[in-house]
Formats: C-alpha cells, sequence, structure tokens
C-alpha cells in the first residue's frame, strides 16, 4: 500500500511539474485571453494617422496657398562672389560728340532737336555764309582755275611751235613753270575749302562760277578708326528704316537759335551716341588682388541694374575687367576700375519722326558681383529653400504628400542663394521644396507640440468631443 501511494504521488508530482512547464512554454498563446476586456459597447475604430516626428503632410489645397514648388536637385558650379558698386559712364571722347561751324555764318534753319535719331550723313543745320575769307577763297579758285585753263590752252597752241624750234627753250620752260604755280594754287585753295565744310560738288560748281553761299551741315560719319568719328559727308538717310547696325546718334543739346550769327569753331550741337560704354566700379585697395586675378582669367562678372525695367535681351558678350585706373581717391580711399559694356536699344515712330531708347544710361547704377571662388559639385537652393534653428540648417524633402526635414551643410549664401554641401544628406533627383521652408518649420513645430490648444484637443493633438 504505502508503495502505491508513493507511486501515485510521485505521478501527481511529474504530472504538475509537466503541465507548468507546459503552461510556462505556451503562455504567448493563452495568457491574452484571461487579459481580455469585456466590452460594454461597440469598438470605435480610431481613424486618425498620426504624423512622425520630422515630416509633415500637406493636402494640394495647403500647398497651393503657400505656393510650394519642389524640384529635383542638380549638382552644378557656383561662383562666390563680392559685391561692389558700380555706375554706367560715358567712354571718354567716344560717345559725345560736338558738332561746330565750319565757318563764320547766319543759322538760316534747324533741322534736327533735341530727342531726333540721326544716321551718319543726315542734315543738321542749314548756314548763310557771312565769312569774307570763305568768299575770297572762292573767288581765288575760281580764278586760278581760268587761269590753268588758259595757261592750258596757249600751251596747247605753242605746242607745235615749240616742236619745231621756233619758240625758244626757255620759253617754253617759263610757260611750264607758270602752269605748276598756278596749278599749286589751284590745289591749295580747293583744299582749303574742302576743310571749310564745302563738299566736292560744291567745290565743282565753284570752278564753273556758281558760289556758294550757303552750306548743310550733316551728323559724322565713322572713320577707318572704328572708334572715332571723321568729318561730315552725304549718306542716304531713311528715319522710318533705321539700321540699327549703322552708327546712330540722338541729338542731345541744341546749342544756336534760328537767325543767330556764329563764328567758326562755335558749337551748333551735342550728338550723343550710347552704342558702347563703360562700367565703373569703386573697389578699396585690399580688393585689388581679387580683381586682379578675375581680369587675369577673364571671370564674368554680373551686373544688377537696381534700375532696369523692361523686356530687354541678355548682354551680348560677358562683362570683363577693361582696366584699373591707378589713382586712389583721398575722400573714400577707392579706386575705379572700368568694364565695357555694349548697350542696347530700341526704336519708335511718333508723328513721323523716329525716336531712340537705349536701355543703359550714363548714370544709371548698379551692383556688381566679381567672382573669387568657384565652387563645383554642389546643390545651389534659393535662400527660402532653407530654415535654421541654431547652427543647424533644414531642407524639406518631398516625399508623396509628406515634407520630411533634412539637415544640410551650408557651404556658402548670399543675398539670393545658399551652395550647399553634396556630402550624401540629400541627393541627386530627389524633389526639394524650393521655397516656403520657413512655414513649412512652423507647421511642423506645431504638429509637434500637439496643435491649437483649448479647443477640446487630447495629447495627440485629436479632438474627441462628442
Amino acid at each position: 500500500m504505502r508503495l502505491r501511494k508513493f507511486l501515485f504521488a510521485l505521478l501527481g508530482t511529474a504530472t504538475a511539474a509537466a503541465l507548468v512547464v507546459g503552461g510556462v512554454l505556451t503562455r504567448g498563446t493563452w495568457m491574452p485571453w484571461l487579459n481580455k476586456p469585456q466590452p460594454t459597447e461597440p469598438v470605435v475604430a480610431d481613424h486618425h494617422a498620426h504624423d512622425e516626428p520630422g515630416r509633415v503632410r500637406l493636402t494640394p489645397q495647403a500647398r497651393g496657398n503657400l505656393r510650394l514648388v519642389a524640384q529635383p536637385l542638380t549638382l552644378q558650379a557656383y561662383w562666390r562672389t563680392i559685391q561692389m558698386p558700380g555706375v554706367v559712364v560715358e567712354p571718354p571722347g567716344q560717345s559725345d560728340r560736338v558738332i561746330t561751324s565750319p565757318v563764320a555764318a547766319t543759322v538760316q534753319k534747324i533741322m534736327a532737336v533735341p530727342g531726333d535719331t540721326l544716321r551718319p550723313g543726315d542734315m543738321l543745320f542749314t548756314l548763310r555764309l557771312i565769312s569774307e575769307y570763305l568768299q575770297n577763297s572762292q573767288t581765288e579758285l575760281y580764278k586760278t582755275a581760268q587761269e590753268v585753263k588758259f595757261s592750258q590752252e596757249r600751251q596747247e597752241r605753242m605746242k607745235d611751235a615749240y616742236r619745231n624750234g621756233t619758240i625758244p627753250e626757255a620759253t617754253w620752260k617759263e610757260l611750264q613753270n607758270q602752269l605748276d604755280r598756278q596749278n599749286a594754287n589751284y590745289r591749295a585753295h580747293y583744299q582749303d575749302l574742302l576743310a571749310r565744310g564745302l563738299t566736292p560738288e560744291q567745290i565743282a560748281g565753284v570752278v564753273e562760277g556758281k558760289f556758294v553761299k550757303e552750306i548743310t551741315v550733316v551728323a559724322p560719319r565713322r572713320s577707318s578708326d572704328s572708334r572715332l568719328l571723321a568729318g561730315t559727308g552725304s549718306v542716304e538717310s531713311s528715319p522710318e528704316t533705321l539700321d540699327q547696325s549703322v552708327l546712330s546718334f540722338e541729338v542731345q543739346e541744341l546749342k544756336v537759335q534760328v537767325g543767330e550769327q556764329v563764328q567758326a569753331g562755335q558749337a551748333l550741337c551735342t550728338l550723343a551716341n550710347h552704342q558702347s560704354l563703360l562700367i565703373e566700379g569703386r573697389a578699396f585697395k585690399q580688393d585689388a588682388a581679387l580683381l586682379e586675378k578675375a581680369a587675369q582669367r577673364g571671370w564674368p562678372i554680373r551686373a544688377e541694374f537696381a534700375e532696369e525695367a523692361g523686356d530687354w535681351p541678355a548682354l551680348e558678350t560677358p562683362l570683363q575687367i577693361w582696366h584699373f585706373a591707378n589713382t586712389m581717391d583721398p575722400v573714400s580711399r577707392t579706386f575705379p576700375f572700368y568694364l565695357s559694356l555694349t548697350n542696347h536699344s530700341r526704336t519708335f515712330i511718333k508723328d513721323g519722326r523716329t525716336f531712340l531708347v537705349w536701355r543703359f544710361r550714363p548714370g544709371q547704377r548698379m551692383r556688381l558681383e566679381i567672382p573669387v571662388e568657384q565652387f563645383t559639385e554642389v546643390f545651389v537652393l534659393p535662400r527660402e529653400a532653407v530654415v535654421r534653428e541654431g547652427p543647424e540648417v533644414f531642407v524639406f524633402r518631398q516625399n508623396g504628400d509628406f515634407f520630411e526635414r533634412k539637415p544640410v551643410h551650408v557651404l556658402h549664401e548670399d543675398r539670393q542663394n545658399v551652395v550647399v554641401a553634396n556630402d550624401g544628406s540629400i541627393g541627386v533627383g530627389l524633389y526639394v521644396a524650393r521655397n516656403s521652408a520657413a512655414a513649412l518649420n512652423r507647421v511642423l513645430k506645431a504638429q509637434a507640440s500637439g496643435g491649437d490648444e483649448g479647443h477640446g484637443h487630447d495629447h495627440h493633438g485629436h479632438s474627441h468631443d462628442h
């Protein structure tokens, strides 16, 4: 009996131990059944989606309200620049041209007034001659021309007699010398009248006895040196079909009136041509090395014109430093440097007259951006694409309807752009918000703090009031 009781006790102990071990091994299956609550009403599923930290979800309407623009990232090169003031100036001796009276005369007619656009050869003034010197020069030229004519006729008549030996050699040489002196006088009077403003056609008329009483002053033309302007000439002009490839003038200032008596060399008007201008920049002595480096390497310089308006084409050639001045301003302690500037122009016709509008004007101010260092293989973003929090700088990467905040390393920034390093924090092809980064960061902070308070929101920022 004792043996049987012992065996039953041993068997019960082994069974209990097996049940305990089995229960421990299978507790993941049966424990939830013990803890399952008994609902007293139907369970309503919570459909609120809690955003993850560091990301914000925007509806299409919200993106439209922010005018949010997202574009893919691309690697590019970027120049670090320094800014200097500049002003448009006229090249000395090239832009303005003073037109003077070639002789003493009275202004009979004015054919161009300030604002008119001219081409080389267009008529400016009609002058009535009152110069005794010019009248005498015409008389002397006519008399000399007649004497040359008579001497040539006499020589022609005596040619056969000279060949036959009837006329002595000395007489023939004296006749030839006389003709040479007359020809020399003729050329001298001819050149004098030409220098006084008479055209070859007018001088030819003087030789025939048609004296010039009036002369026409015309707009100058280019000489063989394209940087200089030569004297007057006769060029056909059609203002309605003004050729912009031809040097164009604008009457800038009128200095005489009809009926006014002028002397030789007196200014009649001032013409201006602003096709080629200069930009005068100002720099301090410590910037001279940077400017010299940019000039030697031909780095392009950007000019931001504060007063420019209108739809003008891009500059045909990049701006580059032309030369430096070797003097310092004792007041500002700066020295000037110059850049060549090719101007643009447009014309419009009103009341049958053509007017010229220049894009750049002397006195116009701008800001020059001088390149000093180049960044390669970087991301260039607008300043509105980044937001700062202490030492951290963030951009917002688009991922569907979400915008995720990503930290970036800023290499350089200026008034308009931020240069971001390609260090793996963001990559090529990823879409990044190009603006409204500050607004996105505010939304993100509001989301992290639980949203608006005082409107029945729980700690998740959701309203559960019924």
